[in-house]
């Protein structure tokens, strides 16, 4: 049976005769401003913060805004359902929680608060290499709910097989390699503040708890916090890595590889090649290069070059429902959806994470009954036009 998403609104209005109004705005965007007004400058920059002055980001958000959707009339649209199959796993709708780290910084109830939100409602939670909750934690807060694990790839083969390893038995079903951070971009938001939250062994959880990384360190982490952190630094990411280190993952991991930060044909034409299952077209959410292209100027060439042949994701920009709906047409099987939850995370916590998603599918079933669509399924770029810059 197909869940009934636009329903919130009338949950939401039905309340409202009791006097109930939402905790949280229903415009998503609005997020952002609240949390920077709640919220210590430290742990917002972070969240909110881009690379450089922040023009991929405005990028980003401006190659969506730029696409116009064309709604079409007289369609039968009663009936919704917004189910799709990625990876080979069924979801009740084209979305999943983007991997965000650190989540400890934003509220108490961290990883776990966002994964059993994303539980809740059916959604898959991909949880970062980064988190400040240990992976076997977080999957026993989901249950048997749809949980994917997304890799940094370290320096430390070992630890990579570990971490691919205890992903495997804690019931992560897919591996997301995040390719865009071999460096930790240049980040003025951060850097006014001196901020960066793994220096105080936040986010290193998955580390700190593993046994190859352990092995590594003269004494236990308990003992040497400060030999710890820097033994996580030097290991955290490696720029070495190329094509050809794929086949380390292929060996280790048996479920679906997605490649993130995917960005050039030719780039996503080499990761079907090596045998990958998807790739995200992302640029990190703005995070990475400064003066990059576009996420969503990018997606319909990545498309166009594998759509054929691999899963095609996609995040970096999205907000709305009418943004989901603008990446499908661009070319993309479903998103993934990033600092909107961290945000509801930062001012209501599970809840807040539960409302952002509700409210974000809620506006997509909305988008697209009205633009003359029954299933995400049907979506097409004949459904847009781009208006001139």
């Amino acid at each position: 049976m197909a869940k009934h998403w636009a329903d919130f609104q009338y949950e939401i209005y039905l309340n409202g005769m009791s006097g109930a109004v939402p905790r949280l705005p229903t415009d998503l965007t609005r997020l952002e401003e609240l949390t920077e007004q709640r919220l210590g400058p430290g742990p917002v920059g972070y969240v909110a913060g881009s690379a450089g002055n922040g023009s991929t980001a405005r990028a980003n958000r401006a190659a969506l805004d730029r696409r116009r959707i064309v709604p079409r009339m007289l369609r039968d649209v009663h009936e919704r359902d917004l189910s799709v199959e990625v990876l080979g796993r069924a979801l009740p709708a084209p979305l999943a929680l983007a991997p965000v780290g650190v989540l400890s910084i934003m509220h108490p109830g961290a990883e776990p608060a966002a994964a059993r939100a994303a539980a809740a409602q059916g959604v898959p939670y991909i949880l970062s290499s980064a988190s400040s909750t240990p992976m076997e934690q977080v999957a026993e807060a989901m249950g048997d709910a749809e949980r994917w694990f997304q890799l940094y790839w370290p320096k430390d083969i070992e630890v990579a097989r570990s971490f691919l390893n205890r992903a495997k038995a804690a019931g992560f079903t897919a591996l997301f390699v995040t390719l865009d951070t071999p460096l930790l971009s240049w980040r003025p938001r951060d850097l006014d503040q001196a901020y960066l939250p793994f220096l105080h062994g936040v986010g290193t959880a998955n580390y700190f708890s593993d046994p190859a990384f352990q092995a590594a360190l003269a004494k236990p982490v308990a003992e040497d916090a400060n030999a710890a952190v820097l033994h996580f630094i030097g290991m955290f990411s490696d720029p070495a890595k190329t094509w050809p280190d794929l086949e380390f993952l292929r060996e280790n991991w048996d479920g679906p590889i997605v490649l993130k930060g995917v960005l050039h044909p030719d780039d996503a034409r080499l990761a079907a090649d090596a045998g990958m299952d998807g790739v995200v077209v992302s640029n990190h959410g703005g995070r990475q290069v400064a003066g990059s292209v576009a996420a969503a100027d990018a997606l319909p060439r990545v498309a166009e070059a594998v759509g054929d042949r691999l899963t095609v994701l996609f995040d970096s920009g999205v907000r709305t429902g009418d943004d989901v709906f603008k990446a499908l047409a661009l070319g993309a099987r479903a998103v993934l959806l990033g600092r909107p939850y961290v945000y509801g995370l930062g001012l209501d916590g599970e809840a807040g994470v539960e409302h952002v998603i509700r409210c974000l599918l809620a506006e997509f079933d909305l988008t697209l009954a009205l633009s003359g669509h029954a299933t995400p399924t049907t979506i097409g770029s004949a459904d847009l036009i781009e208006e001139s810059a």
